[in-house]
């Protein structure tokens, strides 16, 4: 039998207004059970912040991933460690996205929503469509947690959910019962909550669930009965699901076959895929990767993660704050070494000084920026574009650094790579501006084969290079290359080599110091010129239909934008895309890019930006569309403002 129903996960990727198909088929997978075949689904799983909702929807996400589906995430957590539990501002939250075909955002609006309590719901009910599912964990919808969101009557049983398929499942009850041999508390055995909902969906999607228990049991290795446990509440979610009545239809959304090229993939997050291409980056120019830092959210799993590779000639070192992180890494540049400091919007703000002092210095340095909303504290934890002119402008005097922005988790591999090309073959620092929305979430990725990596290599110094006028042959530290203008990079130690290094103005060629004004202008003139000079691609545009309005984006907006114009294309609205990785310098024919069209529009999640640059540079009426709520933008709304500006 095959229908046609309107399918609420095609408000994400797909073109507006569009059905997405469901056929049913016969079923072994329960007995009298229906299975209906889908294209894609959005879930969302919500709790409190201790209820384990991030480990649920990672552990999903990578069945999902191992069985062949396309997929994007968006985990949503709250900033302290433990929130207040029962309240809204406590609600943590993993959203995911899988299809058979290739997919570009997390979603706009969730399929089905889990929801472990009366905070989760009421913090993400309006998110979610009619029609939509909801599993709901009854044993918590009691008065007092009620009444601390603001529920005076149940929404159970008020009539407020009506025109939502709703599942009242008691979870924390049937997962206790599930493990009363277990000799565990009440309280003990309800941490294994979200391993029975874990189960369930496993069932209701048909996800894999070997690699899930092999987890359990690795990740509680030195506690068996505690693994043992959460993989009894695992199986007991399963079977509940296989002999309830209450789930008379499961779900199955086949591989992504044809979305992937040949090759060997793993799902990947922006900062596992940036710390990995930092590592092939150092690799690919013979050089040991050194990273000075300072944990804070949220590039803090860059460091985590770089700790583990000493394998790989990795050193880090977590320093005492912001500026000692950088100070280290700018010294490892220094000693020969491929200096990386990570941090956010906050750390910037302190480490602007070295970053300064690094472009006197002209020594390759990468600055991974993850920006959060801010300004100061801000949010975080939640996602934001706003470091932008911070990274062009945020220093004294002149000084410019060359900003790389990756697109996708996965492209945060090509990104760190990239940014290393301009470090070591320009020797300046170098800004590499990811997110939040990228750090966090994930997507399959194709693991590179290393014959196809950029050759990295670079020449130290080794002998003198200019002869005076008496014919000694001396080592000059600012006499530069005249394709690439970088000058030359001499490790200390090496004989003959000797040169000094600072912050005061330096004189072309000899690097003495220098207070000369003809000087000063020249080199400041030249550390621009440099810049203005790095190799980077034209900007490729797709206009399949001759376009009057161009969308032009940057970093991870790219998912969102992408989905929106494949959104109006379905619907028959002509609508050009371009996306910028190289935000200084821009790719050279941007000018002219920019003004073959009527109308741009730029989106941003931020005020207006890189709108401001564009309009500045190249006095090109850019129409700014902006959100700063923390979240990515939905696709939806996107292709909406799209289309009024095409049509303004």
């Amino acid at each position: 039998m095959t229908s046609q129903v309107s399918s609420p996960a095609e408000q994400a990727d797909g073109a507006g207004g569009s059905i997405g198909e469901q056929r049913t088929v016969a079923a072994p997978h329960g007995a009298g059970k229906e299975i209906r075949r889908v294209d894609r689904v959005i879930i969302r799983f919500a709790g409190d912040s201790g209820d384990g909702m991030q480990l649920t929807g990672d552990r999903f996400t990578s069945e999902t991933a191992t069985f062949g589906n396309d997929l994007s995430t968006l985990p949503n957590f709250p900033a302290e460690i433990r929130a207040p539990a029962g309240t809204l501002p406590g609600v943590s939250s993993f959203q995911l996205h899988f299809a058979d075909h290739d997919i570009l955002t997390p979603g706009d609006a969730p399929d089905v929503l889990v929801a472990m309590n009366p905070a989760a719901l009421k913090a993400n009910i309006a998110d979610v469509p009619r029609g939509a599912e909801i599993i709901v964990n009854t044993d918590e919808f009691t008065k007092r947690p009620m009444a601390k969101v603001g529920y005076e009557t149940s929404p159970l049983e008020d009539g407020s959910l009506s025109g939502y398929n709703i599942h009242p499942v008691p979870l924390t009850t049937l997962t206790v019962e599930a493990l009363k041999d277990f000799g565990l508390s009440r309280k003990e055995a309800e941490r294994s909550k979200n391993m029975f909902a874990l189960g369930l969906l496993s069932w209701m999607y048909h996800r894999p669930t070997e690699g899930t228990e092999s987890f359990l049991r690795q990740k509680f290795a030195k506690k068996p009965d505690i693994a043992e446990a959460n993989i009894v509440a695992f199986r007991a979610g399963w079977n509940f699901g296989e002999t309830t009545e209450d789930f008379a239809v499961s779900y199955e959304v086949a591989p992504a076959t044809k979305a992937f090229p040949t090759g060997t993939y793993r799902n990947i997050s922006g900062n596992l895929a940036l710390s990995y291409g930092l590592i092939a980056a150092a690799q690919q120019a013979d050089l040991p990767l050194y990273l000075g830092s300072y944990p804070i959210t949220p590039a803090s799993d860059i460091l985590h993660e770089l700790s583990r590779h000493k394998n790989f000639g990795v050193r880090t070192f977590q320093a005492e704050d912001e500026i000692a992180g950088i100070g280290a890494a700018l010294g490892a540049a220094f000693g020969g070494a491929l200096g990386v400091t990570t941090t956010s919007g906050p750390g910037v703000a302190l480490k602007s000084e070295t970053i300064g002092l690094a472009v006197s210095l002209e020594l390759p340095l990468l600055i991974v920026d993850i920006q959060r909303g801010g300004p100061s504290t801000g949010l975080p934890t939640k996602t934001e574009q706003a470091d932008l002119l911070q990274a062009m402008y945020g220093r004294n005097g002149e000084a410019p650094v060359p900003v790389v922005a990756p697109r996708t988790p996965a492209d945060c591999f090509d990104a760190a790579l990239d940014a290393a090309r301009i470090a070591l073959t320009y020797r300046t620092p170098v800004f590499l501006l990811s997110d939040g929305y990228l750090a966090n979430g994930s997507e399959p990725w194709r693991i590179p084969d290393v014959a196809d990596l950029p050759d990295l290599k670079v020449q130290f110094a080794t002998a003198a290079n200019h002869t005076l006028a008496d014919g000694t042959e001396v080592f000059w530290p600012y006499k530069r290359d005249p394709q690439t203008l970088a000058r030359p990079w001499a490790v200390p130690g090496t004989p003959g080599l000797e040169h000094r290094i600072g912050g005061i103005e330096k004189q072309d060629g000899t690097g003495n110091i220098s207070y000369d004004p003809a000087n000063h202008d020249f080199m400041v003139r030249t550390r621009q010129a440099k810049i203005d000079g790095i190799e980077v691609p034209d900007l490729e545009v797709d206009d399949p239909d001759g376009a009057r309005t161009l969308v032009l984006g940057w970093g991870s907006t790219y998912g969102p934008v992408t989905a929106a114009v494949r959104r109006l294309r379905t619907a028959g609205t002509p609508i050009a895309q371009a996306h910028l990785r190289h935000l200084n310098p821009f790719p050279r024919n941007l000018g002219e890019v920019l003004k073959r069209y009527d109308k741009v529009v730029v989106p941003e999640m931020n005020l207006g930006q890189l709108a401001t640059l564009i309009r500045a540079k190249y006095l090109v009426d850019a129409q700014s569309y902006n959100q700063v709520n923390g979240m990515p933008f939905k696709a939806e709304q996107l292709a909406k403002v799209l289309e009024e500006a095409i049509n303004d």
